[in-house]
């Protein structure tokens, strides 16, 4: 005999909510959108959310600020897009045009990350670290300081437009704009000195990129945070419709455990007593009210739902009051449910029946399957791991052993070369010295090979000789024309090398050049 009762579900109050999109009520593609004013939540995931959105904030709206001294000959903005100069600049790290494999490095590894981070807990970038989500977060909270929660907010909008409505429409929107100003101008901070940027906007003298930039970006962040909601994340985003390729029967995923809630009762003792199957759900419907995409989780899996995980505190916090133990929603793998509906249908053969998971005593039977951490650690989510990992080792050890000194070469076209009076065979030469350090230096240019040969750089005077020193700009490209003499007498070699050489640096690089001869032309 069953001799678990729980405390009376009528002490828990039924939020009156259909879900905007149900599994008995879907809706068409384009439906028209109906509100929702979802209910503030309390709880560890609540309170998770709070921090990831206060450091995302943050570190957006603070970075372009944060100084890094980098010398007299290089932007301090620790965070800089120099799109004037084409250089990125993130702390200790300056990265030229050419290098932009680094970029095409990263972008790979964010995908590799959002592949990792889903086969291994479902959508959780959707659910806490997306800008939709942050942004309509901080929407949110504004509309609950000026509004109230959900049943406040729900009387208003119905409500004819008072003074007061009027009053408190205008000051949300007003401050929901000003956010959207933030946003757009924190991102044209990143790329030009964030100060000077800042006092040339206030004067009316910045450029007007920019205050296009600021005004594009206001609008897409008040229409997408504020208007559109749960739209762009429905109809806009594609990752709802990717997202199931990246999940296996492993993956965690915000779970009903219906094979502990179902048969749905108000009235348990009353159902207890007449023979009835009776669920700890007590169809309250604070799962509901406090989704931010309006749906019903008990419904299942759906692309609609982010794994905000706030249905969770939701039912917890229910389960709490009635004295049950929480998890009837809660995080959970396609493998670990399936094995429990199976223990509550004997094996599909009966309907739910939730004598089969309990003990006497009301606690689940030992052949419950509960979240074990080490099933995260499957062959799957390792090699995502262990490819993302490499990419980014890969990147950091080609960043610490790269040349900081660059020699292009190009030789020159017309004429391919010149006899001279004594017979000696000239060619010219562009040399494109890069320092890519933010300070200048002296560069040694030797010639190598090419016997009997000597090289003249005119900026320097009528000298011949097998090498100079170069003073090179500061994060610069240093130019130099450059023609090299073989007397009759030398050997005829097609080839040599042009040596750059900071020996203070211990950089060093070379280019093997073509020397052409009238036999070598055609």
């Amino acid at each position: 005999m069953n001799l678990y009762t729980a405390p009376d579900p009528n002490d828990i109050e039924r939020v009156s909510v259909e879900p905007v999109n149900a599994r008995r009520n879907r809706q068409p593609l384009y439906a028209p959108r109906k509100k929702i004013f979802p209910k503030r939540a309390e709880g560890r995931f609540r309170r998770f959310k709070w921090i990831v959105m206060l450091i995302t904030l943050g570190i957006y709206y603070l970075a372009p600020w944060i100084r890094w001294d980098r010398g007299p000959y290089a932007p301090d903005q620790a965070i800089l897009v120099d799109l004037s100069a084409r250089r990125f600049f993130f702390f200790f790290i300056e990265i030229w045009p050419q290098e932009f494999y680094y970029v095409a490095g990263l972008l790979v590894m964010a995908g590799f990350g959002l592949f990792l981070v889903t086969a291994a807990v479902g959508r959780a970038w959707c659910g806490y670290a997306c800008p939709q989500t942050v942004w309509v977060d901080l929407f949110l909270v504004v509309e609950r300081a000026i509004e109230g929660d959900r049943n406040a907010r729900m009387k208003l909008d119905a409500g004819p437009f008072t003074f007061d409505k009027i009053r408190k429409r205008l000051t949300k929107h007003a401050i929901w704009l000003l956010i959207g100003v933030a946003t757009g101008g924190a991102w044209i901070f990143y790329f030009a000195d964030a100060p000077s940027l800042a006092a040339s906007l206030f004067a009316g003298s910045a450029p007007a990129a920019a205050y296009a930039t600021i005004a594009i970006l206001t609008a897409t962040t008040y229409v997408l945070g504020g208007l559109m909601r749960e739209q762009v994340c429905t109809y806009m985003c594609p990752w709802p419709r990717i997202q199931g390729a990246m999940l296996d029967e492993n993956s965690l995923v915000v779970t009903y455990n219906d094979w502990r809630g179902e048969q749905r009762s108000r009235h348990a003792k009353k159902a207890q007593a007449q023979g009835l199957p009776v669920g700890d759900c007590v169809d309250c419907n604070a799962c509901v009210a406090v989704c931010p995409m309006g749906i019903d989780i008990r419904d299942g899996q759906q692309m609609e739902c982010i794994t905000c995980a706030l249905c969770i505190d939701a039912c917890d916090g229910v389960m709490d009051k009635l004295g049950k133990p929480r998890g009837l929603i809660a995080y959970a793998t396609l493998s670990e449910y399936s094995s429990n509906m199976s223990l509550a249908t004997d094996g599909g053969r009966t309907a739910i029946q939730p004598s089969n998971v309990r003990d006497d005593d009301g606690s689940f039977i030992s052949a419950v399957r509960h979240f074990d951490w080490r099933i995260i650690f499957r062959p799957r989510i390792v090699f995502y791991a262990v490819v993302w990992a490499s990419i980014g080792i890969a990147m950091v050890i080609h960043l610490a052993f790269r040349e900081r000194l660059e020699l292009n070469v190009v030789h020159d076209r017309n004429p391919q070369y010149v006899l001279e009076s004594d017979g000696s065979i000239r060619n010219g030469y562009t040399l494109r010295v890069l320092n890519m350090v933010p300070t200048p230096r002296d560069v040694t240019v030797t010639l190598v090979g090419l016997e009997g040969g000597m090289m003249r750089i005119p900026e320097f005077g009528r000298q011949d000789g097998r090498s100079f020193t170069v003073h090179a700009e500061p994060d610069a490209a240093t130019t130099l024309k450059v023609f090299v003499t073989r007397k009759p007498d030398g050997a005829e070699i097609n080839e040599f090398l042009f040596v750059i050489e900071d020996t203070g640096h211990a950089d060093r690089a070379t280019y093997r050049a073509a020397f052409n001869a009238p036999g070598d032309v055609k």
